[in-house]
């Protein structure tokens, strides 16, 4: 186990934590009557909601990054 383990394993832990702190846009209700309200659908994010959106695709670039640097590591040991 390398160094970009570790990393790997402690993004996707603070992945999971960032996507799990955000709010879904979607109400149960709409699957299944096939409503969908449209009075938030072109309103911005701000905030906390802003960060949280931002963290997430932020870690999802360095993981994916640091799974590949991982994968290559491994196959040049």
């Amino acid at each position: 186990m390398n160094v970009a383990d570790i990393f790997v394993l402690i993004i996707s832990i603070f992945l999971i934590i960032i996507v799990l702190m955000q709010t879904s846009k979607d109400d149960i209700n709409d699957a299944f009557n096939g409503n969908k309200s449209e009075l938030f659908k072109n309103q911005k994010t701000r905030g906390a909601e802003l960060f949280l959106q931002r963290t997430t695709f932020v870690l999802g670039v360095l993981f994916i990054a640091l799974v590949i640097v991982s994968i290559v590591l491994h196959q040049t040991l």
